[in-house]
């Protein structure tokens, strides 16, 4: 593979830098823009009053310090936790190198809007592959309200080959109601597994790029190749090893999502440090 190849493959931080600070929270997302990641990935859910916050699971059980279900509780309720005391990577514990990443404020609950404005103040251009969570007690409400968020930024109907955003969900329902409603937006359908129907390299209506697991480029190479010569782009997660990367590399897949975005920058020589 050349280097050129190696240089075109976007890097794209998995809840943030998640390896080196608490996922989904700004202090991860900085440090990914910081390491140099081309793109950031969140997943959204919907609070019980309304607000699409960057939470993975449907309960913030694991990730705070406190317990109930994203759907159950207002921003209020989340804003009153912590979602960065439970990381335990000695990295984040003991680092005093860039000490900004472990203010309070940094490890609270985060809203989507809030990322946005990060992404828009970054200083250069980062794109943002947004993940709806399913399935989710509010229907097609998370997605009529991820667009309207976009909106606000200006972000929801780009030029075509201009969107710096892109929806990914494990639903087709969800990607198709985002296509049917936004159709200049790209979708990603994410995959843990390949569906019969679907192994010749089709996707599902609504559907632009394959998002397949690393599991799946592991154990079925193949179905890369398939996917590329029904013209669709790969975008693959989660890819943390070295091997894993180089296995990406050397299928052409055209995005990686990683929780060490340093880290794989460096090993397709996008940077030395």
């Amino acid at each position: 593979m050349s280097q050129a190849r190696q240089h075109s493959i976007q890097v794209v931080a998995h809840r943030g830098a998640s390896e080196d600070a608490p996922e989904h929270t700004l202090a991860a997302y900085m440090k990914a823009i910081e390491d140099g990641a081309d793109a950031l990935e969140c997943d959204v859910r919907l609070t019980a009053d309304g607000h699409l916050v960057c939470v993975h699971d449907r309960r913030v059980n694991r990730t705070s310090n406190g317990r109930g279900a994203v759907s159950a509780l207002e921003l209020s309720d989340l804003s009153a936790l912590d979602f960065g005391t439970w990381k335990k990577s000695p990295a984040y514990a003991t680092s005093e190198e860039s000490p900004e990443y472990r203010d309070p404020g940094h490890t609270s609950v985060l809203t989507l809007e809030r990322l946005l404005e990060l992404v828009a103040d970054a200083g250069r251009p980062v794109q943002l592959a947004v993940e709806t969570k399913h399935p989710t007690r509010w229907a097609g409400q998370v997605e009529a309200r991820l667009l309207e968020t976009l909106g606000r930024f200006g972000l929801a109907r780009p030029a075509p080959g201009e969107s710096t955003v892109r929806i990914m969900s494990f639903s087709a329902r969800s990607l198709h109601r985002i296509a049917r409603a936004s159709p200049q937006l790209p979708t990603v359908y994410l995959m843990q597994y390949i569906s019969p129907r679907l192994r010749d390299g089709r996707l599902p209506a609504g559907a632009r790029i394959a998002g397949p697991g690393m599991r799946i480029v592991r154990s079925h190479p193949g179905y890369i190749a398939r996917l590329h010569r029904a013209g669709h782009r790969v975008h693959v997660w989660t890819v943390n090893e070295p091997e894993d990367v180089e296995l990406c590399v050397r299928l052409g897949v055209e995005a990686i999502i990683t929780n060490r975005p340093k880290q794989v920058l460096h090993q397709l020589g996008r940077i030395t440090s």
